[in-house]
């Protein structure tokens, strides 16, 4: 995704504004999560170390900012990517019962991302983890807690429309449920990011659901690391996955907006399977994979909500440098301060 500069942008926040009503968002948001998914809030690592399964390999291919520990005998850390695996890691020392989970602060640095409206080398989301049954690893568990956090969201777009009139809420009432099969079939000759954008502008906001998983032309939709989310199970809809992404229609920048990845995590078969398929078979020997294989490790759902792109979508801004403090090439910060575009 090249930088897109809006015609005629027009910030509807002043820079000290949008701090205030960055603080109402993630306030608000944070409280109304916990209460709508049965969360309590935990303290989250920056880095964990390395080789031990733990840190969220993302895509499997990206490499983590890493550092030697003198006091460890120089072992080496790595700063987290996401808590994927930390967190049901948690869920279990804690004993969470099912039903309830966990969200914490998640704070990452990666240096691989290509900086533009959405991208930032600097990552902020809500992490959570939630404790579930055998018998919870379903499709509409999975559709149901997606739109507990899709009428989360709304509500955070009402009160922001009260605080501030002329942002008008956007968000359709419902969230519609799309599978990555369903979109290769109907825009064959189109690619991954253009049959999102055909969905996400068709319906306003979507639920993608199986990410990961090879389509019929042998490619996934989007990539998926094999050891966190399951994207390998078939499910009730004749397809396959119990993963997806949260996405809306943005109309400032005239493009898909994927806000939160979440799945129903990997049970001890479906682990063994998807390391198989990518050939990975070797993490079965780390620390993690060998709790969850040996059955050490609670059933989970779980998923990352951006912070900053949250308040970026509900503020209705260009760019999510106007919502975070972060680093940005020379020249980006003079085109999107000649088109009006405060970038903090």
């Amino acid at each position: 995704m090249a930088l897109i500069i809006p015609p005629r942008y027009k910030q509807k926040l002043l820079p000290e504004t949008t701090e205030i009503a960055i603080k109402a968002i993630k306030e608000g948001f944070q409280t109304e999560l916990a209460s709508a998914l049965n969360l309590r809030r935990v303290t989250a690592p920056l880095f964990v170390l390395a080789g031990t399964g733990l840190n969220d390999d993302l895509n499997g291919v990206e490499h983590a900012v890493s550092f030697n520990i003198d006091a460890m005998g120089g072992k080496r850390a790595e700063v987290v990517h996401s808590l994927a695996k930390w967190k049901r890691a948690k869920l279990g020392a804690y004993g969470i019962a099912p039903g309830y989970g966990l969200y914490t602060d998640m704070n990452a640095i990666r240096t691989f991302e290509e900086l533009d409206n959405l991208h930032s080398l600097y990552v902020d989301q809500w992490d959570w983890e939630k404790t579930i049954n055998p018998e919870d690893r379903n499709l509409a568990y999975l559709k149901d807690t997606a739109e507990k956090i899709y009428n989360v969201v709304r509500e955070i777009e009402r009160r922001i429309y009260k605080q501030f009139p002329h942002i008008t809420p956007v968000l359709p009432e419902k969230l519609t449920f799309v599978h990555t099969e369903e979109l290769e079939k109907e825009y064959p000759d189109l690619s991954p990011r253009e049959r999102e954008a055909k969905a996400a502008k068709k319906y306003g906001a979507i639920f993608l659901i199986g990410i990961g998983a090879p389509l019929g032309n042998g490619e996934p939709h989007d990539g998926r690391a094999p050891d966190y989310d399951d994207w390998i199970t078939p499910n009730s809809d004749g397809y396959t996955g119990l993963n997806g992404d949260l996405i809306f229609w943005d109309n400032v920048l005239d493009t898909p907006f994927e806000l939160s990845s979440m799945g129903i995590r990997v049970s001890p078969e479906s682990l063994k399977k998807q390391l198989e398929q990518r050939g990975c078979e070797e993490r079965s020997g780390l620390a993690f994979h060998k709790a969850l294989l040996n059955g050490e490790l609670p059933y989970s759902i779980g998923g990352g909500i951006g912070q900053s792109r949250l308040c970026m979508f509900l503020l209705q801004k260009a760019h999510i440098g106007e919502v975070q403090a972060s680093i940005w090439p020379e020249d980006q910060i003079e085109k999107c301060k000649s088109a009006g575009i405060t970038l903090l």
